[in-house]
């Protein structure tokens, strides 16, 4: 089981309401810090080990400077992204750009940034060298096809997946680079999403060291590293269980002992690229009821919409709902929570049990850290919500002010 807090108490929230209006996204930095130190302290035992915090789950430049400062790098797939790096003083290569379908322009800031370049195809070779020059280190991305053969909903089969180079042209990439002169070279994978299940990321790290080997064996190429990806989970609903990272990190620690050491491979550094992970169940929408309907089924409507939130839209993905004040109420009635978009999926949460909720009633919707701001959007002239951060001192800061009518015309001819 996993309990469903939120860090500020129902006068302090009313506080915060006065002076920035719903709905709006909230941050706490300390759960943020504590999140990639239990991630960190996962492969203490792995030298030079590095996280790339994923750009794309919270990009935001004071987020990705909270991190640095704990000697996180930037997993990037944008030239936003990369800017946001920039802005945040993450640069060289604690930045590495995960190419996907890639623009010129993107590998060029990122060369000038001195990132390390992680190409998701073989063709990728040429257009880059073209485009931009080869760097000085580069890495793959492997798409080991059947490790899941469900998949999941957020990443699918890993076969049917646009991400990432087949077994045999693995080899084929790394043998054209070597051929060009690029002389140090990583390896990378990401296969799941919002995964909880400490199996999966033991065969992932199996597959990968196994590779490394073979690699090292048929082409002569000692990789400086191994990225694992990101992909661990968060326990959205209360009832389900955290990742175990201890499982994880001691089981990953015996696959490496295993498989790299006695190939001589001891050298290899371990990396990963978590965003969800690590500010995940950091981050609360906090909305204002504005309306109730009842018809066929009984609905709550609220001042924010699927512009602030789209998971549950997108995925079905189930956020966790609490009241503020009604927290110990019993959950005897049953609503739909939507927004105002004219689509009939912007709804937050179907057929859920909830409290009697009340016009002007204050709702927070749980473990929206990540992808929950990030992937906003105009649909029907909606405006995207500000982000608020919660300070480690108590105070509250505005990290994103909320759109005005002003930006969303400010494109127009």
């Amino acid at each position: 089981m996993t309990e469903k807090n939120f860090p500020l108490d129902e006068k302090a929230l009313r506080e915060v309401i006065k002076k920035y209006p719903t709905p709006f996204h909230l941050y706490d930095e300390k759960k943020i810090r504590e999140n990639f130190r239990r991630l960190r302290d996962t492969f203490s035992w792995a030298a030079e080990f590095r996280e790339y915090f994923a750009v794309k789950a919270l990009p935001n430049p004071h987020i990705v400077k909270i991190l640095a400062a704990d000697g996180a790098g930037t997993d990037c797939s944008s030239l936003a992204e990369l800017m946001i790096s920039e802005m945040a003083n993450v640069t060289g290569e604690k930045i590495m750009l995960t190419s996907n379908d890639t623009p010129a322009n993107e590998f060029q800031k990122a060369l000038e940034l001195g990132a390390i370049i992680n190409l998701d195809d073989i063709t990728h070779i040429e257009y880059l060298e073209k485009n931009a020059g080869l760097p000085k280190v580069l890495s793959f991305r492997y798409n080991p096809a059947d490790i899941m053969n469900n998949g999941n909903d957020i990443i699918g089969k890993p076969a049917e997946a646009k991400y990432g180079l087949t077994r045999q042209q693995i080899f084929d990439a790394y043998q054209i680079a070597k051929n060009k002169g690029v002389k140090r070279f990583g390896l990378h994978t990401m296969i799941a999403s919002n995964e909880r299940e400490t199996e999966t990321f033991l065969y992932t790290a199996q597959i990968m060291f196994e590779l490394a080997v073979e690699i090292k064996n048929r082409i002569g190429i000692n990789l400086e590293f191994v990225n694992l990806g990101g992909g661990f989970g968060i326990p959205y609903r209360p009832e389900e269980n955290p990742v175990d990272y201890k499982a994880i990190g001691a089981g990953i620690c015996e696959l490496y002992k295993k498989i790299l050491v006695p190939n001589g491979l001891e050298k290899i550094r371990i990396a990963t690229e978590s965003g969800r992970a690590i500010t995940g169940d950091a981050g609360w929408l906090v909305s204002t009821v504005i309306h109730e309907k009842n018809t066929y089924k009984n609905y709550i409507g609220l001042d924010s919409c699927m512009a602030n939130l789209m998971r549950p839209a997108l995925y079905g993905a189930y956020h966790h709902i609490t009241i503020l004040g009604k927290e110990n109420f019993d959950c005897d009635k049953i609503y739909d929570v939507t927004g105002s978009l004219c689509e009939n999926n912007d709804k937050f949460a179907i057929n859920r049990k909830l409290p009697k909720i009340d016009i002007g009633d204050i709702l927070i919707i749980h473990d929206t850290g990540a992808h929950g701001h990030a992937m906003g959007f105009n649909y029907n002239g909606k405006l995207r919500s500000a982000e608020l951060l919660l300070r480690e001192n108590g105070e509250i800061e505005l990290i994103r002010r909320a759109e005005t009518l002003d930006d969303y015309f400010a494109t127009l001819i």
